[in-house]
This record gives structure tokens, C-alpha cells and sequence, in this order.
């Protein structure tokens, strides 16, 4: 594990924890040691939640650990029961913590606790963040609503508007919150009623009416797909593959979801409310057409953002990656559409040198190749997680469905170097303060003349033209 330098993904705990945070009437026990309690700031500092994840540590030191650190998380999880009082219960140990193995899912079966306990079993020291949060989703869900027995029935009833779910959003997921708002506009337009969006927003009550649905929707597979997969295998819920990420494939998810719940896409096809068609031919080829773009990201976002920039933007897409090597076969398979070679790796270093290599006019990434972007001097837009704060927008801002094809097209578009911005560049390519040694002029005054050639200073011990001194005595 990288914990001494930039990493992509955290322990699998910390997918656990998004999922927790993002729902209502949840509470998580983690078996952790003092400095693993860390993971807070992501909610409160980045996502600039207004309250605290909803998780106990067990916090133990150093000189717990030759007493009884059981006990420790016994009393920890029973108090946090009597406190909170949640509706359903997540217990698990941190990557330190998995090394003592306390068993936290024996434990807490031992406190008897009226409400559904689920045990998470999150190997730390071979899996990764995203996958934490797909299983902690998988596993609450299975807990909660078990295997179709045969009687339970699947779907919505006789008489009522089609339903669907929509599965994937977390606490700390790149735009999720607007994504779901979005998405369930589209489907309100197709006459499809969300029946459970979760995680994001959900209580434990929610889950168990997940088998009410006639589709579900895996919004973010990195998510979603390990649950969607597990109920179309036992509950056999449909389930729809397009993620509706651009002009494209938001009319083929569509299409798609219009198909399996029986309704007429043909509305909402033609009233097709995006400017990105119009804008992107409308702007000038010899500024965005050919314009050669960097791709890197997870695996859902990387794939949909080379699509919508070669197929709706006009770009060349020369490089494509992903640090998630859950979904490596699919990059892969997309980067070959491109001519390219994917790059499936999570170390930074690795993507800075091809960046470097490649030299391309525009990088779409995550926060880490925003800042590779910055020293390299190429333009970057962050179209994917790990994001930081200024990435958690007061203002709506999709990227999924029409509404986040236009913020897609102003997403792409505005780091480049177009139209009268080039050709002021050009005419003051020699002037004092914009030429190419000279520093950004938000520095201050003094950074934009200090590549000026200094005037010439006199020795301390010169002698004064007598001219001078005549002036001066005058």
C-alpha cells in the first residue's frame, strides 16, 4: 500500500465509509487504532459536509494493545448502539486494526443487538477503496433484503408507473449528488418513477424495497455492479449498461431504459434539451477540432469522458488510463477504439511520465493529473475522483444526462488556449509582463518585471561623478 506518497484510492474502510456517510439511519463501528481516524476530513474538510460521518472508532493506543482490545470494541459498539440508536449497523477492522484480528462480526453477535448487524470483511492489504464501497453496498443490501425465496415479487405492481433504481452514489463521489438529481428528471420525463436511489440519501427501510423496481440503473458500476449483477442473478432485475454520460450515450441509456420498462422514448429523444451538439460545431475547428487530449481517471468516467471527447468535441484522444484495475479490460478495450495503449497503473509517477511523453493539449484526469497538468504547463479539467474541494461545486453542475452534457462541453472547452485569447498571446508576445519567462501576473507586480535585466548599481566604494555632487550640493 502507498501510504507515503499521493494515492488514488484508500484502504477499502474508507469505501465503507462513503457508503455509511452518504445514508441516513446507519451507523459504522471500525476497530481502528488512534491514527486511522483520519478519514473524517475527507467528509467535513473536501466534500465540506455539515456534520460528522456516521462512525465510531475504537481508537485504542499503544498500551492497549496489551490488554483486552476485544473488550475495547464491545464497549465501543454497545455505546454507539445506546447513542445513536441507527436502524442497521456496519462493523469492520482498519488496515492496522486487521492485523490483531479481533473478529468484529463475532463480537458484535455476542451483544445481541435488536437491529440487522452486517460484518464486513475488507482485506486492506489487497483491495482498495472502490471496492470497499461495492462490497459494503453488496453485503448491506444482501442483509437486508436475503435471497428470493420464490415469494417475494419483483417489480413494481399492476396499475403502476414503471420503477426503477438508481445505484452507485456515495458520500465523496465526483458530482453524484447532482448526477442522481439529473437522472431522476430524465427518467420523471420518461414516465419512470425512481423508486430507491441509494446509496446516497437512503436508510436501511429504503433497501429492503429495492426488489419494487423493474430496472436498476448501476449509475457508477465501480459502486454499483458487484449489487446490480448479484440481483439480476437471484432477484432476475433487469438491469440497463449504458452509463448516460454525454449526448451519445444519454440517448442510448434512454433507449435503453425506455425499452425495459415498456415506455415511448420518443419525447423526450426529440425534445433532446443540450446545447453540445450546436456549441461544439459551433465553435472554431483550428481551436477544438484535433485538439490531441490525456484521458485518466476511474474506469467508468475515463471510458465515457474519451467518448464524448473524440466523438462530440472533435478532440484525438492519444492516451487513455485508469488507476482501477477492476476495470483494466474494459480501458483496454476502449483505448484499442483509439488507436492507443492503455495505461492501467496507480502510481502517479507513471502518468506524469506518459503526460510528459505524449505532450498532448489538454488533460482530463483527477485532481492528481490536474496538478501533473499545472507543472508541465498543460491545461487540465478534473472529470473524475480522487477530486478535491473546489471539485464539490455550490452550484448544480452534473456530468450525466443532457443538463451534464453542457457541463461537460464548458468542463472541456475552457482550459484551452482559443480564438482572441490566442491572438492577444501572439501580439503581446514580447511585452514585459506576458512574454514566456515572465511569472503569472497573480503573483504580485514584482514577479512580472523581475525578468527584467536589473539596472546597473555602483560599487559601495565607487567614487561620486563630480557632476553628482554638484547637484546634490545645489
Amino acid at each position: 500500500m502507498q501510504l507515503t506518497v499521493w494515492t488514488y484510492e484508500g484502504p477499502p474502510h474508507v469505501g465503507a465509509m462513503r457508503v455509511a456517510t452518504g445514508m441516513t439511519g446507519v451507523h459504522y463501528v471500525l476497530h481502528a487504532p488512534q491514527g486511522d481516524t483520519y478519514a473524517d476530513l475527507l467528509f467535513t474538510m473536501i466534500e465540506r459536509r455539515d456534520h460528522r460521518p456516521p462512525v465510531t472508532y475504537t481508537t485504542f493506543k499503544e498500551r492497549d494493545l496489551g490488554s483486552d482490545t476485544a473488550e475495547l470494541f464491545s464497549r465501543a459498539a454497545r455505546d454507539a448502539y445506546d447513542r445513536f440508536r441507527p436502524e442497521a449497523m456496519l462493523v469492520g477492522s482498519s488496515c492496522t486494526a486487521e492485523l490483531i484480528q479481533d473478529d468484529p462480526g463475532g463480537l458484535m453477535s455476542a451483544l445481541n443487538l435488536p437491529i440487522p448487524v452486517v460484518a464486513l470483511e475488507l482485506p486492506a492489504y489487497q483491495r482498495k477503496e472502490n471496492w470497499g464501497a461495492a462490497e459494503t453496498f453488496y453485503q448491506l443490501v444482501r442483509g437486508l433484503i436475503g435471497r428470493n425465496d420464490g415469494q417475494t415479487p419483483v417489480g413494481s405492481k399492476d396499475g403502476e408507473k414503471p420503477k426503477a433504481n438508481i445505484l452507485g452514489a456515495t458520500a465523496l463521489g465526483f458530482r453524484h449528488r447532482d448526477d442522481v438529481a439529473e437522472i431522476t428528471r430524465l427518467l420523471g420525463q420518461l414516465g419512470i418513477e425512481v423508486n430507491v436511489a441509494a446509496p446516497l440519501g437512503a436508510s436501511p427501510h429504503d433497501l429492503q424495497r429495492i426488489p419494487q423496481a423493474d430496472v436498476n440503473i448501476p449509475l457508477y458500476p465501480e459502486v454499483a455492479g458487484t449489487l446490480a449483477r448479484w440481483l439480476k442473478r437471484e432477484w432476475k432485475m433487469p438491469q440497463t449498461e449504458t452509463i448516460p454520460y454525454g449526448v451519445n450515450a444519454t440517448r442510448e441509456f434512454v433507449q435503453e431504459v425506455a425499452e425495459i420498462c415498456g415506455v415511448d422514448p420518443a419525447p423526450v429523444l426529440d425534445a433532446m434539451p443540450t446545447r453540445l451538439p450546436w456549441w461544439s460545431r459551433s465553435v472554431d475547428s483550428n481551436y477544438l477540432t484535433g485538439k490531441r487530449v490525456f484521458v485518466f481517471g476511474d474506469g467508468t468516467h475515463a471510458i465515457a469522458a474519451a467518448r464524448v471527447a473524440q466523438e462530440e468535441m472533435g478532440f484525438e484522444v492519444v492516451g487513455l488510463g485508469t488507476y482501477a484495475r477492476e476495470f483494466g479490460r474494459e480501458v483496454r478495450a476502449a483505448a484499442q477504439a483509439y488507436g492507443v495503449e492503455a495505461l492501467i497503473s496507480d502510481d502517479y509517477l507513471e502518468v506524469e511520465a506518459q503526460i510528459a511523453e505524449l505532450q498532448p493539449e489538454l488533460v482530463l484526469g483527477t485532481q492528481m493529473e490536474r496538478h501533473i497538468a499545472k507543472r508541465l504547463g498543460i491545461g487540465c479539467a478534473v472529470i473524475s475522483a480522487p477530486v478535491h474541494v473546489q471539485d464539490f461545486p455550490a452550484r448544480y453542475s452534473p456530468v450525466m444526462g443532457f443538463e451534464g452534457a453542457n457541463v461537460l462541453f464548458d468542463t472541456f472547452v475552457h482550459p484551452l488556449v482559443m480564438g482572441l485569447e490566442e491572438h492577444l498571446l501572439g501580439m503581446f508576445r514580447e511585452d514585459f509582463e506576458f512574454h514566456d519567462d515572465a511569472r503569472p501576473s497573480h503573483h504580485g507586480p514584482g514577479a512580472r518585471v523581475e525578468a527584467l535585466e536589473p539596472a546597473p548599481q555602483p560599487a559601495p566604494d565607487a567614487a561620486v561623478p563630480e557632476k553628482q555632487l554638484e547637484t546634490a550640493g545645489a
